[in-house]
C-alpha cells in the first residue's frame, strides 16, 4: 500500500481493526481515488459516502452520469467489432431468405434458454418458428455432440445456431460438416486458439475479438446479434411492408442472462441488465409472469433478485434434474396456457432440487472435514461422491466455495460406469477455468473446460485422486494472491438507526450489483445480537441493537454451524457486522433488514 498513488484514499490499517473475522478475513475500507470522489460530488450532486462508492467501482470522473443512468445509445458496441459478427448475420439472414430449416442448440441453464429465446422471439416476427434443441444433461453432457448433430440432421436441419455452447466444439462441429449441417456458433465461455470449423464464431472472448465485451453472457452477445441482424435484413429489403422488430423489447432476456450467470455488471452489460430489469418490471413475458405466480412472488419493480434467486433456480431447475427444454420453451411461448404448465413443472422440479441439494452438500461437508482437505494449506478441494446428482454438483461447489474461501471442485461419479461429472467454483484471483483447461490438455480429464470463476469437467473415476492433486499444484501459486484479495471491503460505517429505506435507496441508484459492481457493504460497531433464532437450513435471524438502544432487524444465511453463527446465536455483544441492506416489505412495513456478511469480535483480532 505504500507504493499507492497520493490520490488514493487507500486504508492504513484494518477497517475498525479487524485483521482476522470470524470468517478469518480482514476488512478494510473499499479504496477510491480522492480526485474522482470530488468530481463525483460536484458534477453529480451527490453526498460523499455514494460518490465514495461510485469512484471505488472504478467509475471516472467522466462516466458517472452513464453509469447512474446507462443507456443503450451511449454504451452500445458495434456489432462488427464482433469477431464473425457480420459473417453471422449474413448467414443466418440466407438461411432465412431461401426457406432453410434453421435450429437452434442451447445449453440447458438460464443463459441459454434466454439466449434462445432471444433468437425465437425475432425469427416469429418473420412468421418462422425456430425449433430449439437442448442438450439432456446426465444422458448428452454439455454443449454439442456429434449423436446430437446426426438428431438434428435426421429431423431435417439445414442450419444450426448454437447459443451459450459450441466455442469448444472442434470435434462435434467438425463431424456436423463431415454430415453437411451448417454452424453458427454463439457463445462467450473461454476457448482454444483454434475455432471450430463453421459459418462463423461469434464470441467476445475469442482470442483475437477486439469488441472488448468480453463481460457478457451469452444473451448478451445474442442481443448484440439480433442488431446486427436487424441492419442486414434492412440493407436487404426484407422490411419492406413489415415492422422492423424493436428488440429493446426483450431487454429483460438479457438481463436474465446476464444476472444468472454472474457476468460483470459493467459498460455495456450494466445497461443491458438496467434497462432490462425495466423491461422485465412490465412482466409482459408469459414465462416470467407465470413462473412469479408459481413461486408465490409480486410482480412488482423487477430487481436482480428476482432473476438471480426467484426465476433463475427454477428456470435451473428443469436442466438440473427435469427435462432440459423447459426453460427455454418457458421464456419463448406467447401461450399464457403452456407458460402456467410449464412454470409450475418448473416450480415444482426446483423444490425437489432443493431437496437433492441440500443432501449432496450435507454429505461432501462431512467428507471433506473429516479427511481435512479443506485445511489452510490446500489450495484448493475437490470432493466426489458415487451418484450424487450432476444437476446440482455446480451448486454445491458455490456453497462450499463460500464456506471455505477457496476452489471447490464437486464430483457426482457413476458407479456403473466408473466416471465422473463434475463442476468448480472458483475464488477471485484464481483462474479454475485455466487449471481444468491445462488437466485436459494433460490427459488427466476426458473434457473439461470453463472461466475463470467456474468450470465443469468429466473425469474417470480412478484419477479423481490425480486430479485433485494436478489442480492444488497449478493453483497454489494463485494462492497467496487470492488471499491478499479475500478482504471484506467496506463502504460505510453507519449505526442501527441509520440504516433506514431512505439510506437503502440512495444507495440502489447504483444497482444493478454483480462482479465489478459490488453490492454496498455497510459495517456496523459494537453491536448485539438480540432474540437470536436458528432457522432451518442454518440461517440465523436476530436483532441488531447499537450502543444507544436502536436496532434492526437481521439475517445471516447458512451460518448456523459457523463461528459466525455461533456468535449470533450467543447473543454476543461488542460484535463489529459487515452486511448489505435490503428491502423489509413485510406487511407493508416498508422497513430495511440488514443481511449479514461477516462478523468480527473485537476480542479476537
Amino acid at each position: 500500500m505504500a507504493d499507492a498513488a497520493p490520490d488514493l484514499a487507500l486504508p492504513t490499517a484494518a477497517f475498525l481493526g479487524v485483521s482476522r473475522s470470524l470468517s478469518g478475513r480482514a476488512w478494510r475500507q473499499r479504496p477510491a481515488e480522492v480526485s474522482v470522489v470530488r468530481a463525483h460530488m460536484q458534477t453529480l450532486g451527490l453526498e460523499e459516502p455514494m460518490a465514495r462508492a461510485l469512484a471505488a467501482r472504478g467509475v471516472e470522473a467522466e462516466a458517472g452520469a452513464d453509469f447512474l443512468t446507462p443507456t443503450l445509445r451511449a454504451l452500445f458496441p458495434d456489432p462488427s467489432s464482433f469477431m464473425d459478427m457480420d459473417l453471422a448475420a449474413g448467414a443466418v439472414v440466407d438461411a432465412l431468405q431461401s426457406g432453410a430449416s434453421i435450429h437452434v442448440f442451447a445449453d440447458y441453464d438460464v443463459d441459454g434458454a434466454s439466449s434462445a429465446a432471444l433468437l425465437v422471439r425475432w425469427f416469429r416476427t418473420f412468421e418462422t418458428d425456430l425449433p430449439i434443441y437442448v442438450p439432456d444433461r446426465l444422458t448428452e453432457g454439455y454443449g454439442p455432440s456429434a449423436r446430437a448433430f446426426d438428431t438434428l440432421k435426421a429431423r431435417g436441419a439445414d442450419l444450426v445456431i448454437t447459443v451459450d455452447c459450441g466455442a469448444a466444439a472442434n470435434e462435434a462441429v467438425a463431424h456436423a460438416a463431415a454430415i453437411g449441417l451448417k454452424v453458427v456458433v454463439i457463445d462467450h465461455h473461454m476457448m482454444r486458439e483454434e475455432p471450430p470449423a463453421c459459418l462463423a464464431v461469434v464470441n467476445p472472448n475469442r482470442p483475437g475479438c477486439n469488441s472488448g465485451q468480453g463481460n457478457l453472457a451469452a444473451a448478451g452477445v445474442v442481443f448484440v446479434l439480433l442488431a446486427a441482424l436487424n441492419r442486414e435484413a434492412r440493407k436487404r429489403g426484407l422490411f419492406e411492408g413489415r415492422t422492423e422488430p424493436d428488440i429493446r423489447q426483450w431487454l429483460d432476456l438479457a438481463a436474465m442472462g446476464a444476472i444468472c450467470d454472474v457476468t460483470g455488471l459493467t459498460g455495456f452489460n450494466r445497461a443491458l441488465t438496467s434497462l432490462g430489469l425495466g423491461v422485465m418490471s412490465h412482466w409482459r413475458n408469459p414465462g416470467l409472469r407465470a413462473l412469479m405466480a408459481a413461486a408465490g412472488a409480486e410482480t412488482g419493480p423487477a430487481k436482480s433478485n428476482h432473476a438471480g434467486f426467484i426465476l433463475g433456480p427454477r428456470i435451473n431447475a428443469g436442466g438440473r434434474i427435469g427435462k432440459s427444454d423447459l426453460g427455454a420453451r418457458l421464456l419463448s411461448t406467447d401461450d399464457p396456457d403452456e407458460a402456467r404448465m410449464l412454470a409450475q413443472e418448473l416450480d415444482a422440479l426446483n423444490l425437489a432440487r432443493r431437496e437433492v441439494e441440500a443432501e449432496v452438500t450435507e454429505q461432501a461437508v462431512r467428507r471433506v472435514e473429516a479427511t481435512g482437505a479443506h485445511a489452510d494449506d490446500s489450495a484448493m478441494v475437490v470432493v466426489a461422491g458415487e451418484d450424487w446428482h450432476p444437476g446440482v454438483v455446480g451448486i454445491v461447489a458455490g456453497r462450499l466455495r463460500e464456506r471455505w474461501r477457496k476452489p471447490v471442485v464437486v464430483i457426482g461419479v457413476d458407479a456403473v460406469n466408473g466416471v465422473g461429472k463434475g463442476s468448480g467454483r472458483s475464488q477471485p484471483g484464481m483462474n479454475l477455468g485455466r487449471a481444468v483447461q491445462a488437466a485436459w490438455q494433460e490427459g488427466v480429464l476426458i473434457a473439461g473446460g470453463g472461466h475463470a470463476m467456474a468450470a465443469g469437467l468429466t473425469v474417470a473415476a480412478d484419477r479423481i485422486d490425480e486430479l485433485r492433486a494436478f489442480l492444488n499444484d497449478r493453483l497454489s501459486g494463485e494462492r497467496a494472491e487470492a488471499v491478499a484479495q479475500d478482504w471484506v471491503e467496506v463502504d460505510v460505517l453507519i449505526d442501527p438507526r441509520a440504516a433506514t429505506r431512505d439510506l437503502f435507496e440512495s444507495f440502489e441508484r447504483l444497482a444493478p450489483f454483480g462482479p465489478a459492481n459490488p453490492e454496498p457493504l455497510f459495517a456496523l460497531e459494537g453491536v448485539q445480537a438480540r432474540e437470536p433464532v436458528a432457522m432451518n437450513g442454518g440461517h440465523v435471524r436476530c436483532r441488531l441493537v447499537g450502543p444507544d438502544g436502536a436496532s434492526v432487524r437481521a439475517v445471516a444465511w447458512r451460518c448456523g454451524d459457523l463461528p459466525t453463527g455461533k456468535a449470533l446465536l450467543a447473543g454476543q455483544g461488542g460484535l463489529n457486522l459487515v452486511g448489505r441492506l435490503k428491502a423489509d416489505d413485510w406487511n407493508g412495513r416498508r422497513g430495511v433488514q440488514f443481511e449479514i456478511e461477516d462478523v468480527a469480535d473485537p476480542r479476537m483480532v
